[in-house]
């Protein structure tokens, strides 16, 4: 079995987050396919906290702006490329992570 490595950028926001009246995650992903990045998968969590506090808000049985993770898998070179703008666009209001990954 071979291992091929390559890296994983790991995005944190809220689903709700806006930037100039567009959801933060819809020009998250915009810039990853101009960027020619390979994929993105988006997860949307239940709850959680951060420095911006509770991440979840419940009102009658519907979760309201929850936590969202944008998980994206391609080579350094390409992220790297795309991560200027990204973080430009998540500022202090999320998490940005970037870690070697192996693929089977």
């Amino acid at each position: 079995m071979r291992l091929t490595k390559t890296w994983s950028l790991v995005i944190r926001i809220k689903k709700n987050d806006t930037v100039n009246g567009k959801r933060v995650h819809s020009i998250i992903l915009d810039i990853l396919k101009k960027g020619s990045i390979s994929g993105a998968t988006m997860w949307t969590g239940m709850g959680g906290y951060g420095k911006r506090g509770n991440s979840t808000t419940h009102v009658e049985g519907i979760s309201i702006n929850m936590p969202l993770v944008i998980e994206v898998i391609d080579e350094l070179e390409k992220l790297e490329k795309v991560l200027p703008e990204i973080k430009k666009l998540v500022d202090d209001n999320g998490l940005i992570t970037m870690h070697e990954v192996g693929i089977v």
